[in-house]
């Protein structure tokens, strides 16, 4: 049987999940938590509602209605996203293959706060360990993070690289950090470099000489998983056409991630448009 996995279990991927159980194809949703919506105490502008609800009560609403038709509903943390024949959907505890995915984040993460960071996007600083690592093949670069999504990106750049550290800024690590990585505590003042990254300085005097930092800071973003897998994106939202499809077969993206009016009522029609186009590539294919 075709399958689908969905990338985020608010109102766009679940709203994708209830068309294409509906059709008879497998369905998995992967969420970590209910994301900003769920930090919403009323919301009194989304259709059928007589009194405000709440977006916590929203979102679980849909994902049990989702589940009630047939849909496998996974709570782990997404890291990657890679294709070879199948989708594979990389998460913090497993490994899922696909043969089509829905991404339904939300909106990507900002940037951190970092003097010269944004300066050196391009010249040394990147978002994408698994699209970037050819560059700093035997050199020295360091992952800005300290969770599950850190550590995965410096597991990518390991074999190539000359060493890897994490820069968790200030923080402690959220996660085991196996010994052939290096660990750096110090919180980060800046960084900088002649036209290209050369080294980070710490607020406590000291630097890092390095020519490459990746920034993976909380969780992937929408916009961090399709650059993974070559998709398109532009100003940290990801590319699509009118039936929600990125520059990559069988890939759809619904929401906040792919721009416009952030909204509820704009989310569920994305993500009724993409689980719609997902039942006809599927049936396709």
């Amino acid at each position: 049987m075709a399958n689908v996995i969905i990338i985020g279990n608010g109102p766009a991927g679940i709203s994708t999940a209830l068309y294409t159980t509906r059709a008879g194809i497998k369905t998995t949703i992967i969420g970590k938590d209910f994301g900003a919506l769920g930090k919403a105490s009323e919301i009194e502008n989304y259709y059928g509602f007589r009194t405000p609800i709440s977006g916590t009560e929203l979102i679980t609403n849909g994902i049990e209605g989702a589940r009630r038709l047939g849909a496998e509903i996974l709570t782990d943390e997404v890291v990657g996203i890679s294709y070879e024949q199948k989708f594979t959907v990389i998460t913090k505890e497993n490994e899922y293959t696909a043969d089509s995915v829905v991404i339904a984040t939300g909106s990507s993460r900002t940037t951190p706060k970092i003097e010269g960071l944004k300066e050196l996007e391009g010249y040394g600083v990147s978002y994408c360990a698994v699209c970037d690592a050819f560059f700093y093949k035997q050199k020295n670069v360091a992952v800005l993070g300290n969770g599950s999504y850190a550590l995965h990106e410096a597991l990518e750049l390991f074999p190539t690289s000359a060493s890897v550290t994490i820069l968790t800024n200030g923080k402690e690590p959220d996660v085991s950090i196996p010994d052939i990585i290096q660990i750096n505590t110090n919180t980060i003042k800046s960084v900088d470099g002649n036209g290209i990254l050369e080294k980070v300085h710490f607020t406590d005097g000291s630097t890092l000489p390095i020519s490459g930092l990746f920034i993976a800071i909380g969780i992937a973003g929408s916009s961090d998983l399709a650059k993974k897998i070559g998709a398109e994106t532009k100003n940290n939202k990801i590319t699509v056409d009118e039936n929600m499809s990125t520059t990559v077969p069988g890939l759809y993206a619904a929401g906040d991630c792919t721009g416009g009016l952030l909204q509820i009522s704009k989310a569920v029609y994305e993500g009724a448009k993409a689980g719609t186009e997902v039942i006809k590539y599927l049936r396709n294919t």
